[in-house]
């Protein structure tokens, strides 16, 4: 399996634990604010041991900028369903245009833009 296979499944899998680290908590709206923060951070470990490896297996094949642009594709990709199956918020069409803009960076980030260019 390639590195940037391997990235973008550790990615997915961290960022399923940072949404429900950052967002998980707003059904416990009775609960105290310092007990969902340390509940949160114990999620974030979880997530940031999925993270870190991540990015160091995705930097072996490709540039920290074009990992992040895939991490940030991924994250709203994975919130859209968190939205929708566990808040029960649904996604309206503004949503969705907001995150096709999103993903139009990815055109530009993984583009190669050197190709035929000269230095000025």
């Amino acid at each position: 399996m390639s590195p940037a296979i391997q990235a973008a499944i550790l990615l997915t899998i961290a960022n399923i634990f940072m949404t429900f680290a950052w967002y998980g908590h707003l059904k416990f709206k009775h609960v105290d604010l310092w007990k969902v923060v340390l509940f949160s951070w114990g999620i974030a470990f979880v997530e940031y041991c999925f993270q870190v490896p991540a990015n160091r297996i995705g930097h072996k094949t490709m540039p920290a900028v074009q990992l992040k642009i895939m991490q940030e594709i991924i994250t709203i990709a994975v919130f859209c369903v968190f939205s929708v199956a566990y808040l029960n918020e649904p996604i309206r069409w503004n949503h969705l245009v907001a995150f096709g803009l999103v993903v139009s960076a990815m055109f530009f980030v993984f583009a190669d833009w050197t190709t035929g260019s000269k230095a000025v």
